[in-house]
Protein backbone atom coordinates (compact mmCIF):
# COMPACT_ATOMS: atom_id res chain seq x y z
CA UNK A 1 0.00 0.00 0.00
CA UNK A 2 1.62 3.35 -0.76
CA UNK A 3 1.70 6.44 1.43
CA UNK A 4 0.39 9.73 0.41
CA UNK A 5 0.65 12.71 2.95
CA UNK A 6 -1.67 15.49 2.39
CA UNK A 7 -1.39 18.83 4.19
CA UNK A 8 -4.60 20.95 5.36
CA UNK A 9 -6.55 17.70 4.49
CA UNK A 10 -9.59 18.50 7.69
CA UNK A 11 -11.41 19.98 5.29
CA UNK A 12 -12.82 21.19 1.88
CA UNK A 13 -10.14 19.97 -1.10
CA UNK A 14 -7.69 18.13 1.34
CA UNK A 15 -10.49 15.96 2.87
CA UNK A 16 -11.96 15.10 -0.69
CA UNK A 17 -8.60 13.86 -1.39
CA UNK A 18 -8.05 12.10 1.69
CA UNK A 19 -10.99 10.24 1.23
CA UNK A 20 -10.51 9.58 -2.43
CA UNK A 21 -7.14 8.13 -1.85
CA UNK A 22 -8.15 6.28 0.20
CA UNK A 23 -10.81 4.75 -1.70
CA UNK A 24 -7.71 4.38 -4.54
CA UNK A 25 -6.17 2.00 -2.01
CA UNK A 26 -3.54 4.39 -0.52
CA UNK A 27 -2.02 5.02 2.76
CA UNK A 28 -3.42 8.34 3.77
CA UNK A 29 -1.23 10.81 6.25
CA UNK A 30 -4.19 13.58 7.12
CA UNK A 31 -2.54 16.73 8.30
CA UNK A 32 -4.12 19.30 10.07
CA UNK A 33 -3.54 22.40 11.99
CA UNK A 34 -6.14 23.28 14.41
CA UNK A 35 -9.34 21.33 13.27
CA UNK A 36 -8.53 18.45 15.04
CA UNK A 37 -11.84 16.83 15.19
CA UNK A 38 -12.40 17.05 11.09
CA UNK A 39 -9.58 15.61 10.71
CA UNK A 40 -10.16 12.77 13.01
CA UNK A 41 -13.67 12.22 11.23
CA UNK A 42 -11.83 12.08 7.93
CA UNK A 43 -9.42 9.13 9.17
CA UNK A 44 -12.76 7.21 10.74
CA UNK A 45 -14.15 7.69 7.81
CA UNK A 46 -11.13 5.94 6.10
CA UNK A 47 -10.95 3.14 8.34
CA UNK A 48 -14.89 2.44 8.75
CA UNK A 49 -14.46 1.71 5.17
CA UNK A 50 -11.72 -0.48 6.25
CA UNK A 51 -8.64 1.97 4.62
CA UNK A 52 -5.61 3.01 6.52
CA UNK A 53 -5.07 6.49 7.56
CA UNK A 54 -3.77 8.75 10.51
CA UNK A 55 -3.98 12.23 11.76
CA UNK A 56 -1.23 14.06 12.68
CA UNK A 57 -0.97 17.53 13.41
CA UNK A 58 1.26 19.95 12.01
CA UNK A 59 1.65 23.72 11.27
CA UNK A 60 3.21 24.01 8.11
CA UNK A 61 4.58 27.56 8.62
CA UNK A 62 6.94 26.01 11.35
CA UNK A 63 9.87 24.08 10.12
CA UNK A 64 10.25 21.59 13.16
CA UNK A 65 6.36 20.74 12.73
CA UNK A 66 6.93 19.99 8.84
CA UNK A 67 9.81 17.78 10.19
CA UNK A 68 8.03 15.73 12.48
CA UNK A 69 4.81 15.32 9.97
CA UNK A 70 7.09 13.82 7.72
CA UNK A 71 9.06 11.42 10.25
CA UNK A 72 5.79 10.57 12.11
CA UNK A 73 4.01 9.83 8.80
CA UNK A 74 6.58 7.10 7.70
CA UNK A 75 6.64 6.03 10.74
CA UNK A 76 3.64 5.12 11.17
CA UNK A 77 2.48 4.38 7.51
CA UNK A 78 6.14 3.66 5.62
CA UNK A 79 7.82 4.85 2.96
CA UNK A 80 6.23 7.96 1.34
CA UNK A 81 5.25 7.57 -2.45
CA UNK A 82 3.27 11.17 -3.04
CA UNK A 83 2.75 14.75 -1.02
CA UNK A 84 -0.14 16.80 -2.12
CA UNK A 85 0.70 20.14 -0.41
CA UNK A 86 -2.16 21.55 -0.30
CA UNK A 87 -2.62 23.89 3.16
CA UNK A 88 -2.74 27.31 2.10
CA UNK A 89 -4.40 30.46 3.71
CA UNK A 90 -6.08 33.48 2.60
CA UNK A 91 -7.22 36.54 4.95
CA UNK A 92 -10.38 39.50 4.25
CA UNK A 93 -10.60 40.45 1.28
CA UNK A 94 -9.03 43.86 0.56
CA UNK A 95 -7.04 46.26 -1.75
CA UNK A 96 -2.79 46.76 -1.76
CA UNK A 97 -3.14 49.67 0.10
CA UNK A 98 -4.54 48.39 3.64
CA UNK A 99 -1.96 45.17 3.63
CA UNK A 100 -0.17 45.43 6.49
CA UNK A 101 3.57 43.42 6.28
CA UNK A 102 2.61 41.20 9.13
CA UNK A 103 -0.44 39.68 6.55
CA UNK A 104 1.84 39.39 3.43
CA UNK A 105 4.44 37.93 5.52
CA UNK A 106 1.70 34.83 7.14
CA UNK A 107 0.50 34.96 3.68
CA UNK A 108 3.83 33.72 2.24
CA UNK A 109 4.65 31.56 5.10
CA UNK A 110 1.64 29.50 4.43
CA UNK A 111 1.58 29.61 1.03
CA UNK A 112 4.81 29.10 -0.73
CA UNK A 113 7.49 28.52 2.11
CA UNK A 114 5.20 25.67 3.80
CA UNK A 115 4.95 24.20 0.48
CA UNK A 116 8.57 24.41 -0.25
CA UNK A 117 9.70 22.94 3.15
CA UNK A 118 6.94 20.37 2.51
CA UNK A 119 8.75 19.52 -1.50
CA UNK A 120 12.39 19.89 -0.05
CA UNK A 121 11.33 17.31 3.10
CA UNK A 122 9.97 14.92 0.14
CA UNK A 123 12.24 14.93 -2.38
CA UNK A 124 15.25 13.97 0.35
CA UNK A 125 12.97 10.80 0.86
CA UNK A 126 11.70 10.02 -2.75
CA UNK A 127 15.11 10.97 -4.89
CA UNK A 128 16.86 8.54 -6.36
CA UNK A 129 19.89 10.34 -5.73
CA UNK A 130 19.34 10.01 -2.15
CA UNK A 131 18.70 6.15 -2.42
CA UNK A 132 15.15 6.87 -2.79
CA UNK A 133 12.16 4.92 -4.66
CA UNK A 134 10.70 7.97 -6.51
CA UNK A 135 7.41 9.78 -5.83
CA UNK A 136 5.14 12.74 -6.50
CA UNK A 137 4.79 15.91 -5.37
CA UNK A 138 1.10 17.76 -6.23
CA UNK A 139 0.84 21.36 -5.64
CA UNK A 140 -2.82 23.09 -5.07
CA UNK A 141 -2.28 26.11 -6.70
CA UNK A 142 -5.31 28.48 -8.21
CA UNK A 143 -6.54 30.05 -11.07
CA UNK A 144 -5.92 32.85 -9.08
CA UNK A 145 -2.33 32.92 -9.68
CA UNK A 146 -3.72 33.43 -13.50
CA UNK A 147 -6.01 35.88 -12.61
CA UNK A 148 -4.45 38.01 -9.82
CA UNK A 149 -7.86 38.48 -7.87
CA UNK A 150 -7.70 42.28 -8.07
CA UNK A 151 -9.74 44.13 -5.12
CA UNK A 152 -9.69 40.92 -3.18
CA UNK A 153 -6.42 39.56 -2.32
CA UNK A 154 -3.73 40.03 -4.55
CA UNK A 155 -1.12 38.71 -1.83
CA UNK A 156 -2.80 35.47 -1.71
CA UNK A 157 -2.34 35.23 -5.86
CA UNK A 158 1.07 36.13 -5.49
CA UNK A 159 2.10 33.30 -3.29
CA UNK A 160 -0.10 30.93 -6.00
CA UNK A 161 2.24 32.27 -8.86
CA UNK A 162 4.59 31.91 -7.19
CA UNK A 163 4.03 28.30 -6.31
CA UNK A 164 3.67 27.74 -10.42
CA UNK A 165 6.92 29.25 -10.75
CA UNK A 166 8.50 26.60 -8.19
CA UNK A 167 6.51 23.60 -9.80
CA UNK A 168 7.96 24.15 -13.05
CA UNK A 169 11.61 24.44 -11.28
CA UNK A 170 11.27 21.48 -9.03
CA UNK A 171 9.90 18.96 -11.94
CA UNK A 172 13.00 20.33 -14.03
CA UNK A 173 15.35 19.51 -11.09
CA UNK A 174 13.94 16.13 -10.28
CA UNK A 175 12.88 14.68 -13.21
CA UNK A 176 15.79 12.61 -13.68
CA UNK A 177 15.40 11.79 -9.90
CA UNK A 178 11.99 9.31 -10.34
CA UNK A 179 9.99 12.58 -8.86
CA UNK A 180 7.06 13.96 -10.85
CA UNK A 181 6.20 17.44 -9.97
CA UNK A 182 2.64 18.92 -11.00
CA UNK A 183 -0.10 21.06 -9.82
CA UNK A 184 -3.80 21.88 -10.22
CA UNK A 185 -5.34 25.12 -10.16
CA UNK A 186 -8.87 25.08 -8.56
CA UNK A 187 -11.24 28.31 -9.19
CA UNK A 188 -14.38 28.83 -7.50
CA UNK A 189 -15.02 25.58 -5.19
CA UNK A 190 -17.52 25.41 -2.63
CA UNK A 191 -15.17 25.24 0.36
CA UNK A 192 -15.00 26.98 4.05
CA UNK A 193 -11.73 29.20 2.78
CA UNK A 194 -14.01 31.96 1.34
CA UNK A 195 -15.69 32.42 4.60
CA UNK A 196 -11.95 33.02 6.00
CA UNK A 197 -11.94 35.77 3.46
CA UNK A 198 -15.19 37.10 4.48
CA UNK A 199 -17.65 36.11 2.15
CA UNK A 200 -18.78 32.51 2.56
CA UNK A 201 -20.89 33.06 -0.82
CA UNK A 202 -18.15 34.40 -2.61
CA UNK A 203 -18.89 31.75 -5.26
CA UNK A 204 -22.23 31.72 -5.74
CA UNK A 205 -22.06 35.94 -6.39
CA UNK A 206 -19.47 35.35 -9.48
CA UNK A 207 -20.08 31.71 -10.87
CA UNK A 208 -21.86 33.80 -13.65
CA UNK A 209 -18.18 34.61 -14.50
CA UNK A 210 -17.91 31.13 -15.06
CA UNK A 211 -18.18 29.83 -18.74
CA UNK A 212 -19.83 26.43 -17.52
CA UNK A 213 -21.93 28.66 -14.66
CA UNK A 214 -21.35 26.66 -11.65
CA UNK A 215 -18.95 26.94 -8.67
CA UNK A 216 -16.82 23.55 -8.57
CA UNK A 217 -16.90 21.19 -5.87
CA UNK A 218 -13.95 19.62 -3.83
CA UNK A 219 -14.18 15.91 -5.35
CA UNK A 220 -14.14 17.55 -8.74
CA UNK A 221 -10.28 18.88 -7.75
CA UNK A 222 -9.37 15.68 -5.87
CA UNK A 223 -9.77 13.60 -9.21
CA UNK A 224 -7.56 15.62 -11.04
CA UNK A 225 -4.67 15.48 -7.92
CA UNK A 226 -5.40 11.54 -7.51
CA UNK A 227 -4.90 11.41 -11.75
CA UNK A 228 -1.11 13.63 -11.34
CA UNK A 229 -0.35 11.05 -8.63
CA UNK A 230 -1.27 7.63 -10.06
CA UNK A 231 0.93 5.88 -12.55
CA UNK A 232 -1.70 6.97 -15.40
CA UNK A 233 -0.20 10.28 -15.36
CA UNK A 234 3.21 8.88 -15.74
CA UNK A 235 4.84 10.52 -18.56
CA UNK A 236 3.29 13.98 -16.97
CA UNK A 237 6.11 16.45 -15.26
CA UNK A 238 5.76 20.17 -14.54
CA UNK A 239 2.19 20.61 -16.09
CA UNK A 240 -1.00 21.98 -14.67
CA UNK A 241 -4.74 21.00 -14.54
CA UNK A 242 -7.27 23.78 -14.23
CA UNK A 243 -10.36 22.84 -12.73
CA UNK A 244 -12.09 25.87 -12.93
CA UNK A 245 -14.88 25.33 -15.20
CA UNK A 246 -13.53 26.96 -18.30
CA UNK A 247 -12.53 30.14 -16.50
Amino acid sequence: MKTILITGASRGIGAATALLAAYQGYAVSVNYNRNRSAAEAVVEQITGNGGRAIAIQADVTQEADILRLFIETERQLGSLYALVNNAGILEQQMRLEHLTVERMDRIVKANLIGPMCCAREAVKRMSTKYGGPGGVIVNVSSIAAKSGSPNEYIDYAATKGALDTFTVGLSKEVAAEGIRVNAVRPALIYTDIHADGGEAGRVDRIKDRIPMKRGGYPTEVAEAILWLVSEKSSYTTGSFIDVSGGG
